[in-house]
């Protein structure tokens, strides 16, 4: 397939819904997209379908030992994902979410491997771009929320950066023009006490302990 035609236009604001149900039957059959999220691109796929997720290590060129956060449409999804939630992640989630925030939980135990790297732990959020949660509302299951880059580059805030590597080997790419670009979401694993932030992005460090000083 030439590149020019897996290229689709898409209205950030109000996503098209046949574009959007197309893509769903795409991430449902084991493809891969790329798709934007709050400030950069993004490689979706089914995260409950192990070879859609080795070919998102594969197309990135990621370590297996790295594992993949993954998008849900609200959290009721947590309870196929995770053993358990804390008052302070349902603190955070209730501060944070949709978008800005991903939390690291403690997975479990039926969840791929590969998603999880062996890790015994998953990163969780809602996406707060509007094209990403038409998207996660549309599929079966949640979907990979890794950025669209090759790893150890940079990743793109607009199609025009996206490597080639990449988009020869998706099926679909959502173009939904510029987006923020900058810091990825914040990054906070609360399987420990007290949590810890693994990375500082949209949300800055001071926030999180204010937020949880507050407890």
């Amino acid at each position: 397939m030439k590149l020019e035609s897996k290229i689709k236009k898409v209205c950030p604001a109000s996503p098209e819904p046949d574009i959007i149900a197309q893509t769903a039957g795409i991430i449902n059959s084991g493809g891969v997209i790329v798709f934007p999220t709050e400030r950069l691109y993004g490689l979706g796929a089914d995260a409950f379908n192990i070879e859609a997720v080795n070919k998102i290590f594969s197309i990135k060129n990621r370590p297996q030992y790295n594992p993949i956060l993954v998008l849900i449409k609200d959290r009721n999804v947590l309870e196929r994902l995770v053993k358990h939630v804390t008052p302070v992640a349902e603190k955070l989630m209730k501060c944070f979410w949709p978008g800005k925030i991903t939390l690291v939980f403690e997975a479990k135990g039926t969840l791929p491997s590969n998603l999880t790297a062996g890790s015994q732990k998953i990163g969780v959020r809602i996406p707060g771009h509007t094209v990403a949660s038409a998207l996660v509302n549309a599929v079966d299951n949640p979907i990979t929320g890794t950025s669209a880059n090759i790893s150890s580059e940079s990743g793109c805030s607009q199609i025009s950066g996206l490597s080639f590597q990449i988009a020869e080997k998706v099926d679909i790419i959502l173009n939904a023009g510029q987006l923020k670009g900058g810091k990825g979401s914040t990054v906070v694993d609360v399987t420990l006490d007290p949590p810890e932030i693994l990375r500082e992005g949209e949300i800055s460090a001071k926030e999180i302990i204010k937020i949880l000083s507050n407890r």
